[in-house]
C-alpha cells in the first residue's frame, strides 16, 4: 500500500519539495519514502481514481490549475501527464466523478467550482463548466465573498456536493454528465459564521457529516438521495470544554463501520472523536487526541481503518495511530514521518 502526500511548497505557507510517495507499512504504520515528485508548486491536495491508474493533484496559486499523473501500482511512482486551468485561483480540492471522466475542482479565493473532463489516458481537457458562488458570510475577515473549499459526489452517485466556506452553504448540483456540466439542485444553509469546509459521508450514505471550520463544531446532515436534498440533525462542537484560544477545523473522516467520525483541529492541535449512536444516529463527543505535531491540517483513515495518518503541517510530519474498533481511541504508533509542510495524505493500493 502507498500513501501520497501533497504539500505546499511556497513561502509563507512551507517549503515542501512536491508530492512524496511512500509505502505504507500496515504492520507498524512506517511510512517509507519511494518517491519525491518536484513541479507545480503547491500540489496541495490529491486525489486517485478508483482503478488505482491516475493521480490528479491541484496546483494553489494565483493562477491555479490541476494536474495529472500516471500511478505505477507496483512501484506506487507517479509519471506527470498534463495541467490544465481549474478556472480560479487557490484551487484547494480535487475529486472524480463516479464514472471517472470527470475531475471536479473548488477553487477558494475565486468561489468557484469546475468540471474538467478525463481522457482515457488520463490527461485532462480543459473546463466544459465552471459555477462561482454568491454570497457572503456574517465574518468578516473569511467570509467577505464566496469561498468553495470541497467539491465531491454522493456514495450513491446521483448527486454532486460543495462546500462554500464564505456563503455558510452547502450546494446540490446533478452533474450532466453527456455535456460535463454542473445543473443547481438545491442547498443547505449552516448558521451563520459556521464556515463548512469538509464533509464525510456514513457508509450507509444517508447521513453527511460537514465539519466547520470558523466555529469549531460538527454538523450531521439527514440525505435524501432521491430528492437530492440534505436536511441539519444535529451540531456537536469539535473542541474540548473550556477551550478559549484560537481554533479552526480541517478534515473529517468516518470510520469504516460508521460507529465513529474524526475531525482536525488546527489550534488546539488535536483529532476530535465522535461516537455515533447505533439506533438513533445521534453523536456524542468520546475524547479528543493530540495530532502529535502543530496545525494537523489533513486526516486520513487506511481502507481497513486500522490506521489513522495526521499530516501536521506547522510541524512537518504525518504521524501515524492504530485506531481501536471498539472504542474509537487513537494511539501513535511507529516512527514519525518528517515531510514539509504536509497538507494531505492519500491512501493508494498496491
Amino acid at each position: 500500500m502507498f500513501v501520497y502526500v501533497g504539500t505546499y511548497t511556497e513561502a509563507p505557507q512551507g517549503a515542501g519539495e512536491g508530492i512524496y510517495v511512500c509505502r505504507f507499512d500496515p504492520g507498524s504504520g512506517a511510512l517509507m519514502p519511494v518517491q519525491t515528485v518536484r513541479g507545480g508548486a503547491n500540489p496541495s491536495f490529491l486525489a486517485v481514481d478508483a482503478a488505482g491508474r491516475h493521480l490528479y493533484a491541484v496546483v494553489e496559486g494565483d493562477e491555479g490549475q490541476v494536474a495529472a499523473f500516471a500511478r505505477d501500482p507496483q512501484s506506487g511512482e507517479l509519471r506527470e501527464l498534463n495541467c490544465q486551468p481549474s478556472e480560479g485561483a487557490a484551487p484547494c480540492y480535487v475529486s472524480l466523478d463516479p464514472s471517472g471522466r470527470y475531475a471536479l475542482v473548488a477553487n477558494y479565493t475565486s468561489g468557484t467550482v469546475a468540471v474538467l473532463p478525463i481522457d482515457p489516458d488520463g490527461r485532462l481537457r480543459p473546463a466544459t463548466d465552471v459555477v462561482r458562488h454568491e454570497g457572503s458570510g456574517a465574518n468578516p475577515e473569511r467570509q467577505d465573498g464566496p469561498h468553495a473549499h470541497m467539491i465531491a459526489p454522493t456514495p450513491e452517485g446521483r448527486a454532486i456536493l460543495a462546500t462554500d466556506l464564505g456563503t455558510d452553504t452547502v450546494w446540490v448540483y446533478r452533474l450532466d454528465a453527456g455535456a460535463g456540466r454542473l445543473v443547481a439542485h438545491g442547498q443547505a444553509r449552516a448558521r451563520a459564521g459556521a464556515g463548512p469546509r469538509h464533509f464525510a459521508f456514513a457508509p450507509d450514505g444517508r447521513t453527511v457529516y460537514v465539519l466547520n471550520e470558523l466555529d469549531s463544531t460538527l454538523t450531521a446532515y439527514a440525505y435524501d438521495a432521491e430528492a437530492g436534498t440534505l436536511t441539519p440533525r444535529q451540531t456537536v462542537p469539535a473542541l474540548p470544554e473550556g477551550f478559549a484560544g484560537e481554533n479552526t477545523c480541517a478534515q473529517v473522516v468516518v470510520a469504516p463501520d460508521g460507529r465513529f467520525v474524526y475531525g482536525s483541529n488546527r489550534g488546539h492541535d488535536s483529532i476530535a472523536v465522535w461516537a455515533v449512536d447505533g439506533e438513533s444516529g445521534a453523536l456524542r463527543v468520546a475524547g479528543h487526541t493530540a495530532s502529535g505535531g502543530e496545525n494537523p491540517r489533513n486526516i486520513a483513515l487506511d481502507p481497513t481503518g486500522a490506521w489513522l495518518l495526521a499530516a501536521n503541517q506547522g510541524s512537518g510530519t504525518v504521524v501515524s495511530f492504530r485506531r481501536d474498533p471498539e472504542s474509537g481511541a487513537l494511539t501513535p504508533a511507529g516512527p514519525v514521518a518528517e515531510i514539509p509542510a504536509p497538507v494531505v495524505v492519500v491512501f493508494g493500493e498496491a
